[in-house]
């Protein structure tokens, strides 16, 4: 039985060129980026390039790029490093109950610090409200975080929206990209970004690489010391194999971006009439015309996440769902129980399908047949 990956949005298989790319720099280029002597001079150039790439891909200037481990410490220095900064002068943070835990870890352990947050909620769209931040915003607030596409629903945030509200106020906005970045325009300045986050794994890169855009005019306290790499903001050697890697997989991303979308999109709307055309029960989580094409999150009634995602795996399928699964017991989806409530049997009976690379059209087929046959059997 052929393994079948709907799970893109966890992490993407290398792709071929990024590891063709890959390979020499891992045999020829070892000098350390911050060497003076040829050896260094040859590792800082694929560095600088790389950050050349990054920072067009978004619109932004290449001294705006900060090169990071990847989404988790790029989203941690967006918080705490604006935190440290403007500690005397802002004590306020907004964000939304449905971020990624890179967030809302971050954000908690900033509420024990003495700054105070406000969670905006979601609703059941899957989607912020524009008058919910507007209301909430107040003199001291000094970041607003909202992630650009959920994670666990692909619903869409109002990036732009969220942008032009902030630009008549000093507080910086945030945005994690993470889930976004390749399948859909990008302009940080059009967009009124401050912050962005975006990690190479996403989109076909190696992982523990990932970049944030730090504005030219944002001021942030770095969250490690050292050397004077990163422009002072990030101390470390560079990872420059990763970060070759990284600059091959934007350059494809944003050269086949719209292939991709109109692939992903095609792949996800042919396993929903394939699932609808079995007489599957099924409810789609959050406005389907506001998701990226590559994420589906579905509710299936009267199963359960543990007895899916058991099932899935044993006939080959690999999904996943924001439930924290441990024997005996499901913790809800904190994304769903936000849009929902947390009574609702979606925060429990929901599965997240994402598409991507590996994915065929005929593969995608498939999936739909064997995830008929697991729902209707655990349904009957």
């Amino acid at each position: 039985m052929e393994p079948i990956y709907l799970d893109h949005a966890a992490t993407t298989p290398l792709d071929q060129e990024v590891i063709d790319t890959m390979y020499p720099v891992y045999k020829e280029v070892f000098g350390n980026p911050s060497s003076i002597h040829s050896f260094g001079r040859k590792a800082r150039f694929f560095v600088d390039q790389a950050r050349r790439v990054m920072a067009k891909s978004i619109h932004a200037n290449e001294r705006e790029i900060v090169f990071t481990s990847g989404g988790t410490e790029a989203d941690n220095m967006a918080m705490i490093g604006t935190a440290k900064y403007t500690n005397n002068s802002g004590k306020h943070i907004i964000t939304s109950v449905q971020e990624h835990h890179a967030i809302l870890h971050t954000a908690q352990k900033l509420e024990k610090e003495g700054y105070d947050v406000t969670y905006l909620p979601v609703y059941e769209n899957g989607k912020i409200s524009m008058e919910d931040l507007e209301n909430s915003l107040r003199p001291d607030t000094f970041l607003v975080s909202i992630m650009a596409a959920n994670n666990e629903t692909g619903v869409i945030q109002p990036v732009k929206e969220i942008g032009d509200l902030l630009r008549d106020h000093p507080a910086y906005f945030h945005t994690d990209a993470v889930q976004l970045f390749g399948l859909m325009e990008l302009n940080v300045h059009e967009m009124g970004i401050d912050l962005l986050t975006v990690s190479s794994h996403k989109i076909n890169g190696p992982k523990g690489i990932g970049f944030i855009y730090i504005g030219e005019n944002v001021k942030i306290d770095p969250l490690q010391f050292g050397g004077e790499q990163e422009r002072k903001r990030r101390p470390g050697t560079e990872n420059v194999v990763s970060v070759v890697g990284f600059q091959k997989a934007v350059e494809l991303a944003m050269d086949y971006r719209e292939d991709r979308k109109n692939l992903y999109q095609s792949y996800k709307d042919l396993f929903l009439e394939k699932l609808r055309n079995n007489n599957i029960n099924f409810r789609i989580n959050g406005e389907y015309e506001s998701t990226i094409p590559s994420i589906i999150n579905i509710s299936f009634p009267g199963t359960n996440v543990e007895a899916l995602l058991t099932n899935f795996d044993l006939s080959g399928i690999a999904a996943s769902s924001g439930s924290a699964c441990t024997a005996g017991s499901v913790e809800p989806s904190h994304v769903l129980s936000a849009m929902y409530g947390v009574d609702n049997d979606r925060t429990v009976n929901s599965i997240r399908f994402s598409f991507g690379s590996h994915n065929t059209k005929e593969n995608v087929i498939e999936a739909a047949e064997r995830v008929t046959k697991i729902v209707h059997r655990l349904t009957s």
